[in-house]
Order: structure tokens, then sequence, then C-alpha cells
């Protein structure tokens, strides 16, 4: 099979991919060339589609649609860009206008400022007490700019972030408690399916609706809904599903750091973590754990390095030691304030979670501030966007490289690079 071949018989594997790709295609030509006033025609490109078909002679009158399923794709691509850009432009003009907070998110603020207000009973300074916040609930009023400074040059913002990484702690921590439920009944699985989904979805909610958050959440429901019906979803699959509904609530996320930062950094565990766990064959559980932690680093920081030189114009080069630890470190100190911070002072007991929690976050912080005074913990690179493309297209065509064996894909990424290279010379 040839690589175009190939490239559409991945895609055709995944049918939640291909609305997201013309989805976005759709945003991105209403943002570039507003198109809202003559979207119709994707309509009458429909139509004709359609029509085409059945003016066609039949091979087959048992096999008719699919004989002629290229018209239905071509139905179905018109309707989902002219969608895009119609949903593009209504959201373009709402969020001209002055925004309210809704209910829901103005619900979720006041129970946040609520949880993160007995954050007050703990004996810790106010800058631990600004990184519990942002740590369990998205709380990130009381953050300097020095404490987010200090995480950045440890490579671990993603923790101030509440994202995969939180949602799926919390996942893991309801799946725990709903252990003692039998996997074999059917009514136990779908009340473990129904109370998981609930407490990941109020975490959520909580938090403040993040972008990262909201992705997870996705993911997490539409992996476990595959799961209890008794099918195995596609991970990449999932990743576009999660990515096409975002994109539909709000196009504009497109361009979010977040959201981008978010589904890079996934895409490139869910490519490269598996491939590089497999480099060292570890059958010791003790060590297995830290180096599944360490591939999953490597291939999320891989992937977002660049957009961090874009955006930020820096990169952690002390990413891979601050993350085994403090990953581990917070897999623990989350959940246990997140309880500390829903029970009752009154209950017999509380002193030693409270005790707890000061502990494992001045030993948090003490990790934090020991590798941020590191010299040269961060390298300074500032990106274009001509740059940034380059770079993935590089990062690209060696990856391909490395997966086919082509050297082919080599001498393209060599020519990529030198041609970036060239871009940089003419710039200065």
């Amino acid at each position: 099979m040839n690589k175009t071949g190939s490239f559409i018989h991945e895609v055709q594997k995944r049918p939640l991919l291909r609305p997201l790709i013309f989805w976005i295609a759709g945003i991105l030509l209403q943002i570039c060339f507003p198109l809202q006033k003559v979207s119709f025609v994707f309509i009458i490109m429909a139509g004709m589609a359609l029509l085409l078909s059945f003016a066609l002679p039949q091979k087959n009158n048992d096999a008719f649609f699919y004989d002629y399923r290229w018209a239905w794709g071509v139905f179905f691509a018109c309707i989902v860009v002219f969608l895009a850009i119609q949903t593009t432009h209504l959201t373009e003009q709402r969020l001209k206008k002055p925004q309210e907070t809704g209910f829901l998110l103005g619900k979720a603020q006041e129970m946040q400022t609520k949880m993160v207000s007995k954050l007050g009973d703990l004996h810790l300074p106010d800058e631990e007490k600004a990184v519990l916040a942002t740590l369990t609930v998205n709380y990130r009023k009381a953050m300097t700019a020095s404490l987010r400074n200090r995480f950045s040059v440890t490579g671990i913002s993603h923790l101030l972030a509440v994202s995969g990484f939180h949602v799926g702690i919390v996942s893991a921590f309801i799946s725990i408690l709903l252990s003692f439920f039998s996997q074999k009944k059917v009514a136990s699985r779908w009340i473990k399916f129904v109370l998981t989904l609930v407490g990941v979805w109020t975490f959520t909610y909580l938090s403040g609706l993040a972008t990262a958050a909201v992705r997870a959440a996705i993911m997490i429901t539409i992996y476990m809904t595959g799961s209890v019906l008794g099918r195995s979803p596609d991970k990449y699959n999932t990743l576009a599903g999660a990515a096409f509904c975002m994109l539909v609530y709000n196009p504009f996320y497109l361009f979010d750091v977040g959201f981008q930062l978010s589904f890079t950094a996934v895409f490139f565990i869910l490519y490269l973590q598996p491939g590089l766990s497999r480099l060292i064959e570890i059958r010791n559980p003790l060590i297995a754990n830290p180096w599944s932690v360490i591939t999953v680093t490597i291939a999320a920081q891989t992937g977002t390095s660049f957009l961090c030189f874009f955006y930020f114009g820096q990169s952690s080069m002390v990413f891979l030691f601050t993350n085994l630890a403090l990953s581990l470190m917070a897999t623990i100190l989350i959940p246990a304030t997140l309880i500390w911070m829903i029970t009752p002072s009154s209950l017999p007991g509380i002193d030693i979670i409270r005790f707890f929690v000061e502990t494992m976050t001045r030993w948090f912080m003490s990790v934090v501030d020991r590798f941020a005074s590191i010299p040269g913990a961060t390298l300074s690179l500032r990106f274009d966007f001509a740059t940034l493309v380059f770079s993935y297209l590089f990062l690209a065509f060696i990856l391909m490289y490395f997966r086919s064996r082509r050297y082919g894909m080599l001498i393209t990424s060599l020519v990529t690079l030198l041609v970036m290279i060239c871009w940089q010379l003419i710039k200065k």
C-alpha cells in the first residue's frame, strides 16, 4: 500500500477524524476569508453531489450506496464545512458583545471560593496555599508571577492547570472507591460507570471548565461509554471526538494555547510513549511505573517544546527529573487535599489529613524551589510561525522515517531542517 493509500486507510479507521478535519477547515476558511455570506455554495455543492450520484448509471442495484459512497462523502463534507463557517461566524459575533458569567459557571466559581476558603485553616505560607488552590480546583487568583515562573522553569506548569493529569487522578481515585462493584454484573458496571462520570464531570465543573480538563473528561466519557457497551474505543478516534465536541461548542478553542498544548501533548503521548516504553524491557513493577512516567514525560515534552518556544520563548531542561518526583507527589497530594476540603472540620481524625496535606505540600514546594534555582534550568529560544511550522514538519518526517525506515523520509527531514536554518539566516 502506497503512502497516500495508507493515510486514507488510517483516516477511514477513525470516523470521528473526518468531521474534525472538515470542521477545522471551515473554521480556518471563516477566519482567513469570511465566507458566511457565500457559504451556501457548499449546500449547493452537496446537493449537486447527491443528484450526480443518482444520475450516473448504477453498477449494481444492491450496492448503490457503496458504489457512490464518494457522493455521500462530498455531501457530508460540504455540510460540515458549511456548519463550521456559520458556527464560527455566530461565535465571533457573540464574543464581540460584553460577556456575562453564566449561571452554571457562576455557581462553579462560588463553590471554588468556598472550597478554597478552607485552605486558610492550613498552617502554610500564602504561596503554598495558592499552589494547593490551583492544583485542586484551578483557583488562580492568588498565584503570583514569581510563583508561576518557578513552575515554568522546572517544566511542571501543566500541574498548575487542571488538566488530563488531574482528571485522570480523580477518575482513578473514584474507580478505587467503587472497586467493590462486581464487573461481571451488568447492573454493577452501569452503576460504576454513571458514578464515575458524575464524579469526573463534577470535578471538571469545579475547575471552571478548564480547556484541558474538559478535553480529558470528554475522552474519559467516550472511552468509558465504549467499554461499558463492550466496545474497544480507538485512542486516536477518542482524541478526535473530544476535539470535535469542543470545537463545535466554541470554534475559537482552536486558537487557545491551552487547547493546542493539551491536544498536542496527548497525541504525542499516544504515538510515542508505547515505543519509548519498549526500548527497555522492565518486569519489576516498582521500576516499571517510574519508567512509564518518564516515557510519558519525554513524549509530551517532545510534542510541546516547539509550541513553548513559539508562545513563551523558553522550555525547561530539567523537566525529566522534576516530572517524575512531582507527578508522583501530586498523585497523592491532589486527592488528599480534595478530601480535606470537602470533609467537615468536626469529623474525628481530620487533623491527621490536615497534617499529611501540610507535610506533602512543604515537600512538594521544596523540590520545586531546589530545581528552579539550578543555573541553566531553561533553554530560551523564540520561534516565529514559519519556524514553528518547519519544526513540526521536521519532527513529522523524522518520526515517519523511524516508522517506515524509508530513506526518502530522512532526506526530506534534512531538507526541511536546511530550509529552516536558511530561513533563520535570512531573518538575521
